[in-house]
């Protein structure tokens, strides 16, 4: 009589399913902070930090903290607002609510929490205008661009870009104890270098957003007018990087890399609306990353020389 094949039970996996499980969660719930996104917020916090000033490595380190935690906070409360369109576009099928691995309200809390923590962690270890002003940035993020202006205009990256400028005032106002005037000069910067930088990103993954409904500007109106939007918000981003020269804020060392930095960024444009090729906005792309981040180490170098 032929033997019966012995049949395998779950329970010798079931350990490594479950701990698969768990680092999936974890895996989502970072996810949900946008960890890559936050590298160039913290970035700019903590070059405007020593930019104004000699903080402490506690305070750079709070600081740092309570901006990651309000920048993840947002991020959270985006997944949870944008997980109609998320669920449209390739790009972000596979995040944690649209791939029914989270529920909806899961994202809401944990954005919420995260928010609430960011406060007071700023508030206890900077001063309450660094957590005012961080709260400001979050609020800006998600009512203004994510529920208002991402899905009704293709000015949404425009309007929406003053949120990703609150962290070097954040950082600024966090070693001066209060606001400054002159933190509104990084502030200004990022303000205005978020449309070239996101627009030649949009320029990528156009079909993504075309297919969720989101009007950004190339979906809109075209690659032509984007090339030339890229190229008019490029020069807007080289004069607004000079002002900060003129009103005495910084001085040689900032401006010969101000003018270096903006001269390739202008011819950088320039190849893209004569060429219009993907390979023009993918260069334009990471160059704009590479732009913001020498910029404000240029301000931290001239600020202690």
């Amino acid at each position: 009589m032929t033997a019966m094949p012995i049949s395998v039970t779950a329970r010798p996996t079931a350990a490594p399913l479950v701990a698969s499980g768990a680092r999936q969660r974890v895996s989502d719930l970072v996810a949900l902070t946008k960890p890559k996104v936050q590298l160039l917020l913290l970035l700019t916090t903590v070059t405007a930090m020593y930019a104004a000033g000699d903080p402490s490595p506690q305070l750079v380190l709070a600081t740092l903290l309570g901006g990651s935690l309000s920048a993840g906070g947002a991020s959270a409360i985006n997944h949870w607002f944008d997980r109609d369109i998320d669920a449209d576009m390739p790009r972000t099928q596979d995040r944690p609510i649209p791939s029914g691995r989270m529920e909806p309200h899961v994202a809401l809390w944990v954005g919420l929490w995260l928010t609430i923590a960011s406060f007071f962690l700023l508030a206890l270890a900077a001063n309450m205008t660094a957590a005012l002003l961080s709260l400001a940035g979050f609020g800006w993020y998600v009512g203004v661009y994510t529920m208002w202006l991402k899905r009704r205009t293709t000015q949404n990256i425009v309007i929406g870009g003053v949120a990703g400028a609150f962290p070097p005032m954040v950082g600024w106002a966090a070693v001066t104890g209060g606001f400054a005037v002159d933190s509104l000069y990084p502030f200004a910067i990022v303000f205005a270098w978020t449309a070239p930088h996101f627009w030649a990103l949009s320029l990528l993954i156009k079909d993504d957003y075309a297919a969720a409904g989101v009007p950004m500007l190339p979906v809109v109106k075209g690659d032509q007018a984007t090339y030339r939007a890229i190229l008019a918000w490029s020069a807007i981003t080289a004069i607004v990087s000079i002002v900060p020269v003129i009103a005495g804020a910084f001085g040689t060392i900032y401006l010969v890399v101000a003018v270096l930095l903006a001269v390739e960024l202008l011819r950088r444009s320039w190849l893209l609306l004569r060429d219009g090729t993907r390979a023009r906005a993918v260069s334009l792309h990471l160059y704009a990353l590479a732009y913001l981040a020498a910029l404000f180490a240029a301000m931290v170098v001239d600020a202690k020389l």
